[in-house]
């Protein structure tokens, strides 16, 4: 392939394309990957995570990776064939299809494709083909739907542009985080940032399982109950339950 500075943009608005982009310390998107979706989303302020629509095809599967984005025209993948051109071994091809659910424009030979070229996996905010056979393959998929209807392939559309993805703001080289519960973007600039906010929470949270399972019956219970129904009026000043 043709080498192209980072950040070029071939074609125009609306229907182009930036063949190289600047990707996060590799080490880092391993790290971050080994923190569940709501364990990062809390330490970013439960922001970040996609709606509830996009919902992974094997729930077993985890998914890590840096973002190579694509905007569809619903019911046309050529972009997506153009993003698995140009994506790398790790990327997660994070596609805004628009929610359009009338029509499967990622199946099977796609699948494929990107397990060929070692993706990390796909997100789209659309529907995707093929479901019995996306779901036993091994590859991380999450989608907001499943319609045997085809696509075509005129376009328009844009390849690592920002998009938005499940109501969230997704930039080219972002690292996108997936697992059962659902999917999380973390920019790139504060990926360590996560890692240490998400490594707290594990902590915290070790900490209070412990106390339920191996302290006293009374500590079984957070510490900001009480004091909440108080301030909230639940409870009156120096009433307990």
């Amino acid at each position: 392939m043709q080498s192209y500075q980072p950040g070029q943009i071939l074609g125009k608005p609306g229907f182009c394309m930036v063949p190289e982009i600047a990707r996060p310390d590799p080490d880092a998107v391993r790290r971050l990957g080994q923190f569940p979706v709501a364990i990062i989303g809390d330490g970013l302020g439960r922001r970040a995570i996609m709606d509830a629509g996009i919902k992974p095809l094997d729930a077993s599967l985890t998914m890590i990776g840096t973002a190579v984005t694509v905007e569809v025209h619903p019911a046309d993948n050529l972009m997506i064939h153009v993003a698995l051109r140009v994506a790398r071994e790790g990327d997660v091809l994070v596609i805004n299809a628009h929610g359009d659910l009338g029509h499967g424009i990622w199946g099977e030979l796609t699948t494929q494709m990107a397990i060929r070229k070692k993706l990390a996996g796909i997100v789209i905010d659309g529907a995707i083909r093929d479901g019995r056979e996306l779901s036993t393959i091994g590859f991380p998929v999450f989608t907001r739907g499943v319609n045997p209807t085809g696509g075509g392939k005129d376009g328009p559309g844009q390849v690592n542009l920002p998009i938005s993805c499940g109501g969230v703001p997704v930039m080219p080289g972002d690292v996108v985080v997936g697992d059962a519960d659902g999917v999380i973007v973390v920019p790139a600039a504060q990926v360590e940032e996560a890692i240490r906010l998400a490594q707290g929470r594990i902590n915290a949270e070790a900490k209070r399982m412990n106390a339920i399972k191996e302290g006293p019956m009374e500590g079984i219970y957070p510490d900001w109950l009480i004091p909440t129904l108080r301030k909230s009026g639940v409870l009156a000043e120096g009433e307990d339950l």
